[in-house]
């Protein structure tokens, strides 16, 4: 059974108040966050987040062992579905994300990541990728928690990407916690929904028009146990945390046709 879409006037409504919520971050970020102390800004990242979702009427629904629980400093490792994982995590834990450079580019939403700490990587610069390591583990050492999305792009949700082990590298050297984490969209009637995925070149305002045109969404963010780092190689713990994402998704025999490890 398939559900009814939203008219114009509903996404025209979301799309307006969506608008003003970007402009009303777009102020926070640049007036208060340079005067905000780190606790008060990481509070409003959160705030933030949670009323972005409201506006697209996603609903978050979490489970597992929470990061704020497993200490300070730690990485947090996800499958990647959509532009929106971003700020699902941010709802639950303000940290700083890696991600492709393309989205500094972004109108509002790219300058918004850019001053909530998000680390942008030149994809296929290895050296660009030995200075995002580089700053990660400076970001580790201040205790900030750090989030890495491994399969280097984006899926519909289905199936899961084998990791890049290179991100893996600063949990490697830090001997961080490691927290895999799971997501997975679905709609009103928990069926899998590809509404939020951003796969198949579509633009990020096509994108934005499937998700106004969804009457609700929901998005599962499950958390597996802590990993601990501290040594263990990248490649083990690469291992580790796909294995975890996987039996979170129930994709384990998918993942086992795609192929080793890649090393980007």
């Amino acid at each position: 059974m398939s559900l009814p879409r939203n008219g114009l006037f509903i996404r025209t409504a979301r799309f307006t108040r969506l608008l003003l919520h970007c402009v009303q971050g777009f102020a926070t970020a640049g007036v208060l966050f340079p005067i905000y102390t780190p606790r008060q800004r990481d509070r409003a990242i959160v705030l933030w987040a949670r009323r972005l979702l409201s506006i697209l009427h996603l609903r978050v629904q979490v489970s597992g062992a929470v990061p704020a629980e497993a200490g300070r400093g730690c990485i947090i490792a996800a499958n990647h579905i959509s532009w929106l994982d971003i700020f699902v995590v941010h709802t639950v834990c303000p940290a700083r994300f890696v991600a492709k450079a393309e989205i500094r580019r972004w109108p509002l939403l790219g300058w918004l990541c850019a001053r909530a700490g998000t680390l942008f990587i030149e994809r296929g610069r290895r050296h660009h990728t030995a200075k995002i390591n580089e700053m990660m583990l400076k970001a580790i050492d201040a205790g900030d928690t750090i989030a890495v999305f491994p399969e280097g792009t984006t899926t519909s949700g289905e199936t899961l990407k084998k990791f890049h082990s290179s991100l893996f590298q600063a949990a490697a050297q830090s001997g961080a916690m490691l927290v895999p984490a799971a997501i997975r969209y679905t709609d009103s009637l928990d069926r899998r929904c590809e509404a939020a995925a951003y796969v198949d070149d579509i633009s990020l305002a096509q994108s934005i028009q499937r998700i106004l045109a969804e009457p609700e969404l929901r998005v599962a963010l499950q958390f597996a146990p802590p990993i601990q780092a501290t040594g263990k190689s990248r490649r083990e713990l690469t291992q580790q945390a796909e294995e975890a994402i996987a039996r979170l998704l129930s994709v384990g025999d998918e993942l086992a046709r795609n192929g080793a490890h890649g090393e980007r």
